[in-house]
């Protein structure tokens, strides 16, 4: 027993609407004449296998996606969140880390980036971010006088590890304190000033000194407020001090405003930040590059500032606000 054929599809010609449009029109009287018979068939099937793989890949691509974001704002923060987090902002802001670190310089500072993200989040790795750009900006400061003046960075700037770690220690050993709940949760806002604080001290510092030797009319030695030359350890100016006091008092307010610390504490922040200074300046005078203090390079006397700055900070918050809130 055979199967009837399927009938095709048959349009003819005589159920052509015709339109107003004269080729349309044209068109229409010729069909009629040659009583064409036009048979239409159906598409064949797309493959069905390329449509599954489309898709697949699509929902593959979300589920990555989304895995990503999640990672990023886990909160409290991960090792894993921070790792991936510092490697995407590293990819997105490398030249401007290439302008202001060498390539181990660079490595330091991931380290840096993805410890203090695990630590504090993403507000306080945004202010180290803001430090490192604002301490750029001092140090390329009419870069071509200081150099010809030979008071200039070495490398046009670009800091080394050992700068990274001389400038970073403190806030490092606050970081660790902070991830290991050192002291509990009564002690977790100690750690985050003295990170806040020890940055604010660095990053006066690095101003002061780079726009006192961009500008400084007059320099003085801190001990005996003798005139000397630009770039002289232990050497002041009162342009590098101001604008050393006010990029003290910018961080300080950028870490209040995005809650790493209250408006009391930036306060102190500033004041502690301004004592360490002095005190750096003081140590440069006294015993940098004196018989016996070889080792008491930039890098060593930069672990002290930050850490006194940081140490400081915590003094005065347990010393006077805790009294003061008394």
């Amino acid at each position: 027993m055979t199967m009837p054929t399927p009938t095709p599809l048959v349009l003819h010609a005589k159920s052509i609407s015709v339109s107003p449009s004269p080729f349309q029109f044209h068109h229409s009287l010729s069909l009629l004449k040659t009583n064409r018979t036009l048979i239409l068939h159906p598409n064949p099937n797309p493959n069905p296998n390329s449509a599954s793989r489309a898709s697949k890949k699509m929902i593959a691509q979300s589920s990555v996606s989304n895995t990503v974001i999640k990672l990023i704002q886990s909160s409290p923060p991960t090792w894993q969140s921070a790792l991936l987090s510092n490697t995407l902002i590293f990819i997105v802001g490398s030249p401007i880390l290439i302008s202001g670190l060498s390539v181990s310089g660079i490595a330091s500072a991931f380290l840096l980036g993805t410890l203090t993200w695990r630590a504090f989040g993403p507000p306080a790795f945004l202010l180290v971010a803001i430090y490192f750009i604002i301490g750029t900006g001092a140090t390329k400061v009419k870069m071509a006088q200081k150099e010809a003046q030979g008071v200039a960075e070495k490398r046009k700037g670009r800091r080394g590890p050992s700068s990274v770690i001389g400038s970073s220690a403190a806030g490092c050993v606050c970081a660790f304190l902070s991830i290991f709940q050192v002291g509990g949760a009564a002690f977790s806002q100690l750690w985050k000033l003295g990170f806040v604080a020890s940055f604010c001290t660095k990053l006066s510092d690095t101003v002061s000194s780079e726009i006192g030797k961009a500008y400084g009319k007059t320099t003085y030695l801190v001990t005996t407020f003798k005139v000397v030359p630009r770039g002289t350890e232990g050497a002041v100016s009162v342009e590098g001090t101001i604008a050393g006091l006010l990029a003290s008092i910018l961080l300080s307010f950028i870490g209040c405003v995005m809650g790493e610390i209250g408006a009391p504490e930036a306060i102190i922040c500033v004041i502690a930040s301004q004592i360490a200074n002095v005190g750096e300046s003081i140590i440069g005078a006294a015993l940098q590059e004196k018989k016996g203090f070889q080792w008491l390079n930039n890098d060593v006397v930069n672990i002290i500032n930050i850490s006194m700055g940081s140490i400081l900070a915590v003094l005065m918050q347990q010393l006077l606000l805790r009294n003061w809130l008394t």
